[in-house]
């Protein structure tokens, strides 16, 4: 049994010579498949779930009482002064929307290169980008004091003739996020339609039925509704790609665009979208580990799902790393002295603690992946993806506040601490992201059942030859004996 057991494990992990891992573990057929992803959404919460759900609703209560407060007293109880007028708000901000990029390259990049493993992450990490989103949408919101003109942001006819700065990167961030957030719930949904017909055919009770039947929009699987499924699959997924790259580029202006050292890099767009991507799939890793586990879909999302994840932190982490030395590289080649104030200040300032623990967490600590011991050992990514990801919150955080804290004043000078509310803010924002998680695991397919199907065995029409080789070379020899002792007979 125990050797079993291992010659699984092997197989799993694609030692086995001249094979690779597979994505469906086990010998499932399509039905055991669809029952199993459509059971979790389909039966009753377990303790552990309705636990995890507290938890995450009792995190989103500190994000309600924290806008609350920040409403009624103003942006004031944060802890921004005249000198860092940016901080744990834009950090905030810039952390959630990288989150949100692995959704978008699993699902859109990924497809378009027809990437077989994505099939069973995509799904979830599709959610992930728009609750990401959600959270990250909170501090442009909130953080203009008076929200109830946010609607002044945008660009309509009014009485005052008064318009926003079109020139202003933070106007671009409003459409950019405004899109991305768009697509990204359009494909996600089309992605569920197929999904949401089988809920809705193994509903139980009326009501069910008929809320199922509105959202998969009277899908029937046939031919022709398959056809236009794909086509419009593709067409999301050609509208996203680009979207990966153009977000984080219009984040990145919000800052290359200045004339502040420290912020005006032209490197910054391409480092912002490899640290988003970074930060994205650590976050999806997290999630997955988690999700896999509590679920019961260890044969599905596989340590080969897991392992291709952490080779591409690896390579993101890898970049990331780069544009750092290279940053410190042109300061000192452009020969200006304030940028080269601004970057040593960065390393061996007050916040060197920072800028280090974020050297440490995004560049030296995810080197462990070139291990293929580490990359295939489940506490191990678990315990790294954190880590990953609490460095990228260091970036951001190093980014802002280090390159406002000292300007040309040394009279002016500060050292930014903040207040309980930024704090609670950031933490609330977990709340949400957790909550809405939660609730779609519970209520919607995890997995996308179709996409899942489509990579299993049953699905080719025409099997690898390889595969039974053997059994046609034996068929062949019986033959030839029959003819033979036909021959000897006549």
């Amino acid at each position: 049994m125990a050797s079993q057991s291992s010659r699984g494990k092997e197989l799993e992990l694609g030692d086995a010579p001249g094979t690779r891992a597979t994505l469906v573990l086990g010998k499932p057929t399509f039905k055991t498949v669809t029952e199993d992803i459509s059971s979790i959404a389909e039966g009753k919460p377990t303790p552990k779930y309705l636990l995890g759900l507290m938890f995450a609703v009792s995190i989103l209560c500190l994000l309600v009482g924290s806008l609350a407060k920040l409403v009624y007293s103003g942006v004031g109880v944060w802890g921004l002064d005249n000198t860092v007028f940016w901080a744990w708000d834009i950090t905030g901000f810039v952390f959630w929307i990288g989150i949100g990029h692995a959704g978008t390259l699993i699902s859109a990049i990924l497809f378009l290169f027809r990437q077989k493993w994505r099939t069973s992450i995509n799904r979830a990490a599709e959610a992930m980008t728009i609750f990401a989103v959600m959270a990250a949408g909170i501090y442009p919101a909130f953080h203009v004091g008076r929200v109830w003109v946010l609607y002044w942001v945008f660009p309509f006819p009014n009485q005052m003739s008064m318009w926003p700065n079109f020139k202003s990167p933070l106007l671009w961030d409003v459409f950019a996020v405004s899109t991305y957030a768009t697509v990204s719930i359009l494909f996600w949904y089309v992605g569920l339609v197929p999904d949401l017909a089988t809920l809705r055919d193994r509903a139980k009770t009326k009501l069910r039925y008929t809320i199922l039947g509105i959202f998969s929009l009277g899908w029937r699987g046939s031919h022709r509704a398959w056809l236009h499924y794909e086509k419009a699959y593709l067409i999301f997924a050609g509208l996203s790609t680009p979207l990966v790259l153009s977000v984080h580029t219009v984040v990145s202006f919000d800052f290359a665009t200045s004339v502040i050292p420290g912020w005006h890099a032209t490197i910054f767009p391409p480092y912002f979208v490899a640290g988003a991507i970074f930060s994205g799939f650590a976050m999806v890793i997290t999630l997955m580990v988690v999700a896999r586990k509590v679920l019961s879909l260890e044969h599905m999302i596989t340590i080969r799902h897991l392992e291709n994840m952490c080779k591409i932190i690896l390579a993101t982490g890898s970049m990331v790393g780069y544009a750092y030395a290279i940053e410190f590289f042109i300061a000192w080649y452009g020969g200006v002295e304030y940028e080269g104030f601004a970057f040593k200040n960065r390393a061996f300032g007050p916040y060197a603690w920072a800028y280090w623990s974020m050297v440490t967490c995004n560049v030296i600590i995810p080197q462990l992946f070139w291990s293929r011991k580490v990359r295939t050992s489940i506490p191990a990514m678990f315990v790294l993806s954190i880590v990953v990801n609490i460095g990228m919150w260091f970036e951001r955080f190093v980014i802002i506040v280090t390159s406002l804290h000292r300007d040309y004043l040394p009279s002016s000078w500060t050292y930014f601490v903040p207040s309980m509310w930024d704090i609670l803010l950031f933490i609330g924002t977990f709340g949400l992201f957790l909550t809405m998680f939660l609730l779609f695991c519970k209520f919607l397919p995890v997995i996308a059942t179709s996409e899942v199907k489509g990579v299993m065995p049953q699905a080719n029409p025409h099997p690898d030859h390889g595969d039974h080789h053997e059994e046609e070379h034996d068929d062949s020899e019986s033959d030839d004996a029959h003819g033979e002792e036909a021959h000897a007979h006549g």
